[in-house]
């Protein structure tokens, strides 16, 4: 273990996974197991595997499963620890109905062309709640923005702050305009200065290594609300780009050809079309493309798309 990891307590192991499957985050306990996001249901054999190595839980128990936030990447393997551990399922309380009754464009599943296993939550976790997780006492705080029933976890005692997608060392989740949701914008400001008045010495992100240069993390992150806030549409052009490399990471790839009818259909494309760009499908597909392949973040290769 290195860097940031090596000071974290000995009871706390972070899985740093990718951008398709959210870290997983073990808290060990003889009081019982808990884990803090599953990951994507594509990658839920490997999250079992994982927990099964000698670096997560073995042959034990797992008591409990908590979501930060219950979008695909952190949730897509609930389904799966479920049936394989039995374990109880903790959620935000914003974000329970939703799964109760699996409102798939609220969770930005079939809306995003994305996919989950069903499962059944047994606790509500609402803001201000403290839980003994790992023999560490955690608070919940909300952290609405990338998603509006979002919460983090703070360990005062060595100051560590388990972020979700509220916090990354670059950025944070990406959050709807203000035309689908004028609340998320101004949210995810009051997130950060929310996080900005934390002692927090470390943060564990959802995507990406544990890290300790918190004001540095917090001063880009501060730099991109501005951005976000000064040009509505490249908080939506920023929203469509991500959910399409993460489907070309589900998918693997994706014939360039069918691309148009693909924007065309799924329900996140189709509607941020309609109400800010207004072009053909075609047209949307060749602007989304070529920004990211100037990022460096899709590569066209004898007609197919696919991530890097």
């Amino acid at each position: 273990m290195t860097g940031a990891s090596a000071s974290l307590p000995p009871q706390l192991h972070v899985f740093v996974r990718d951008w398709l499957s959210s870290n997983n985050i073990l808290l060990k306990s003889r009081d019982g197991h808990v884990l803090i996001d599953s990951g994507y249901v594509r990658h839920a054999p490997l999250t079992l595997a994982l927990l099964a190595t000698p670096q997560g839980i073995g042959d034990a128990p797992l008591s409990r499963l908590v979501n930060t936030h219950c979008h695909s990447d952190h949730m897509g393997g609930n389904g799966a620890i479920q049936t394989r551990y039995r374990c109880h399922i903790s959620l935000p309380v914003g974000e329970a109905p939703l799964v109760a009754v699996w409102d798939e464009q609220t969770l930005l599943l079939d809306y995003c062309d994305q996919r989950a296993d069903r499962f059944s939550c047994d606790e509500i976790i609402s803001p201000g709640d403290t839980r003994v997780w790992g023999d560490l006492e955690w608070r919940a705080l909300a952290a609405p923005g990338h998603d509006m029933g979002a919460l983090v976890f703070f360990n005062p005692e060595h100051g560590i702050l388990i972020s979700g997608d509220a916090l990354w060392e670059n950025g944070y989740g990406f959050v709807m305009p203000q035309e689908i949701d004028p609340q998320a914008m101004p949210a995810a400001r009051a997130t950060l200065e929310m996080l900005a008045r934390l002692p927090i010495r470390i943060v564990i992100p959802g995507h990406g290594d544990p890290f300790l240069d918190v004001a540095a993390a917090l001063e880009r992150a501060f730099a991109r609300t501005a951005a976000f806030e000064a040009d509505t549409l490249r908080v939506a052009r920023h929203a469509l780009k991500v959910v399409l490399v993460f489907a070309l990471l589900d998918k693997q790839r994706m014939r360039q050809d069918e691309l148009p009818s693909y924007l065309d259909r799924v329900g996140i494309y189709r509607d941020f079309n309609a109400r800010f760009f207004r072009v053909p499908p075609a047209v949307l597909a060749d602007r989304l493309v070529g920004e990211l392949e100037r990022a460096g973040a899709v590569r066209r290769e004898d007609g197919w798309l696919r991530p890097i």
